[in-house]
């Protein structure tokens, strides 16, 4: 999972850095578990655009993930690693024994071939789901539920993961990749090992034509509108603005948004390290 740089030949190409894409298989989905994406482009159902700098972008198909892994007690395995349009991970096609197929988020270093299991009193083996109840102190996990039975909904994105450093009573406490710890139930369940395409991180687009195939207009800065449009806006000349802050007046930097009296603070046993 390496990212691949080009020689300067272009403009485009000068800063661009790509996955190489080695460990992808096959280039064609599973067609059975493909489900059609409909784009809006940023406009509601009257026709009027209510999220700007969204139009265009490739046409894609969704593939349908199984975050909840709740096939218990049957092996399956692994046919191919694909690439997904629709997330920054890889994705896996499993088979299981008796002809079912499902795609899962690929962990990092599953190989084809490869035998995996979710349920209880299976070994904690990367690939295979377990209840957090089950799964030894500080093995790194992903894919981990919130609400039991509702489907994986933490550490998800290439290269995510968590560790689980201590369980008290009916509850487990997760470390997160920020340095948050947080109470889970320990009868929610959770994948062995981190998500695969570490190196997604490392990827430059190089020019914005990319950025118009993911479907990303060109955004317009706020301190060259007008002061009608943006807090930011008008002045003469390049005026830096004043202090940065969004179209609606919140700033942007430093300043917390979070409700504090949101319900999951409660489960928050220590918040997660600022960078300074």
């Amino acid at each position: 999972m390496s990212v691949k740089k080009f020689k300067p030949i272009t403009p485009g190409q000068r800063h661009k850095v790509i996955s190489a894409f080695e460990e992808i298989t096959t280039s064609i989905p599973e067609k059975s578990l493909l489900a059609p994406m409909k784009r809006s482009g940023g406009r509601n159902h009257s026709g009027k655009m209510t999220m700007r700098y969204i139009g265009g972008g490739h046409k894609k198909r969704y593939r349908i993930i199984d975050f909840k892994r709740d096939k218990d007690g049957m092996p399956a395995v692994v046919k191919t690693i694909e690439y997904d349009p629709n997330r920054s991970a890889r994705i896996s096609l499993v088979v299981y024994k008796d002809g079912e197929k499902r795609y899962i988020i690929a962990p990092h270093g599953i190989k084809v071939g490869q035998e995996i299991i979710s349920g209880k009193g299976i070994s904690p083996e990367i690939g295979n789901t377990l209840f957090l109840s089950d799964i030894p102190l500080g093995t790194v996990i992903h894919n981990i539920e919130i609400k039991p039975g509702k489907g994986g909904q933490m550490a998800r994105s290439a290269g995510a993961y968590a560790t689980i450093v201590s369980r008290e009573g009916k509850y487990a406490n997760i470390k997160m990749a920020s340095g948050e710890i947080r109470k889970i139930l320990v009868t929610c369940r959770a994948t062995v090992g981190s998500v695969s395409n570490q190196d997604h991180r490392l990827e430059s687009h190089g020019k914005a034509g990319r950025k118009r195939w993911l479907g990303v207009r060109p955004r317009t800065r706020g301190v060259v509108m007008n002061p009608v449009d943006h807090p930011m806006g008008g002045g003469e000349g390049k005026s830096s603005g004043g202090h940065p802050r969004s179209r609606n007046g919140i700033p942007a930097k430093g300043y917390k948004t979070r409700s504090p009296k949101k319900y999951s603070d409660k489960y928050i046993v220590e918040n997660r390290k600022n960078k300074r």
